[in-house]
């Protein structure tokens, strides 16, 4: 039990400007200290210098948001040799009393030592690079898409002849045309302020798929170097594999294959009712990391003979479409958790 390895535990409530401290006596639960201090370097150092005073001993650092606002004084005590523990949102026990950064930080300290395995913070280094491309690529993606479909309604209301030249072209051609495109002022108002608008898009749109695919390049660098066991699976492509690496962090971080199911929501849960037994699919866990499940699962539903196999056989036994997908899920949260607590360690 992590109470017994440890005679303080420290609880943080990380913000943007300030950290709230709380040191808590694991075996009284008494709070011997709390304080705030800068979330910043100096800050930092002054928050280890505290708790040196009054936490002396075998400790521990339970930290809510180590990928947030908790990163900097995450980064800053690892970097010390110091333990710290990831603490999860507290908004249930937010709803059963008062709500001030002092009880929070009391808070985080006292679920870290209620937790039977409390998690590690996740993995810096280059998994950190992985995920900072990942968040740009995921806007790029976003934004581009969001172009395209301002082009697609400006083409609708576009004044003719110009929208039966541009109607019957590709997309490529269609971006290419309008991006070199060169309004006349002599020509009429409504359609040069048409052309403008619609060449405006275009270079915004060429420019976003140039930029992700220069961020869609450097991950997949990164994800064959961290992770070449992922890519070697039917149906794992860079961006799935990705997300792989950054939900399941670094070994250790999570102790099961049943705990990484249960945090890509692929774990079943009875839904039995009467005579019929079933179950169905978590809604809950981490969604881009059941979306890239998915994903793998739509392409090898497509392509891989074992999959195709195992899903008529199923049918052929009674079970649904729905059903025979939420076992592939499960199956592939396993065999892909095997894979990558196999591969080799993170640097941090």
């Amino acid at each position: 039990m992590l109470a017994d390895q440890l005679d303080y535990m420290v609880g943080v409530d990380p913000h943007r400007d300030s950290h709230a401290l709380a040191v808590v006596h694991v075996i009284s639960g008494a709070i011997v200290f709390e304080a705030n201090v800068s979330a910043n370097s100096e800050g930092y150092a002054y928050a280890l210098e505290l708790v040196d005073q009054h936490g002396a001993g075998r400790r521990a650092f339970a930290v809510e948001g180590t990928g947030s606002f908790g990163a900097g004084l995450t980064r800053f005590l690892t970097g010390r040799g110091e333990r710290v523990l990831e603490v999860g949102r507290l908004r249930r026990e937010r709803r059963s009393g008062g709500k001030t950064d002092a009880l929070d930080a009391v808070r985080a300290a006292r679920s870290a030592l209620a937790q039977q395995r409390p998690a590690t913070p996740r993995a810096g280094g280059e998994r950190q690079a992985l995920q900072a491309l990942v968040a740009a690529r995921e806007g790029a993606v976003n934004a581009k898409r969001a172009g395209l479909c301002q082009l697609r309604d400006l083409l609708i209301t576009t004044p003719e002849p110009l929208r039966s030249e541009l109607r019957p072209l590709t997309r490529a051609r269609l971006l290419q045309r309008l991006a070199a495109t060169r309004p006349d002022g002599r020509r009429d108002p409504e359609l040069r302020g048409s052309m403008l608008a619609l060449r405006s898009i275009a270079r915004r749109i060429l420019a976003l798929t140039a930029e992700e695919r220069e961020l869609a390049g450097e991950i997949e660098t990164i994800t064959r170097k961290l992770a070449p066991q992922l890519l070697e699976q039917p149906g794992v492509g860079p961006h799935a594999a990705a997300q792989l690496l950054l939900s399941w962090s670094h070994h250790g971080r999570i102790g099961t294959e049943a705990a990484f199911a249960r945090l890509a929501g692929v774990a079943p849960i009875p839904a039995s009712s009467g005579q019929t037994v079933r179950y169905r699919l978590d809604r809950s866990g981490d969604r881009k990391l059941n979306r890239a499940l998915h994903m793998i699962l739509v392409t090898r539903k497509r392509s891989h003979p074992a999959t195709i196999a195992y899903i008529e056989r199923r049918l052929q036994e009674g079970k649904t479409r729905r059903e025979a997908n939420r076992c592939l899920k499960r199956y592939l949260a396993r065999s892909l958790y095997r894979l990558l607590e196999q591969g080799p360690p993170l640097a941090t």
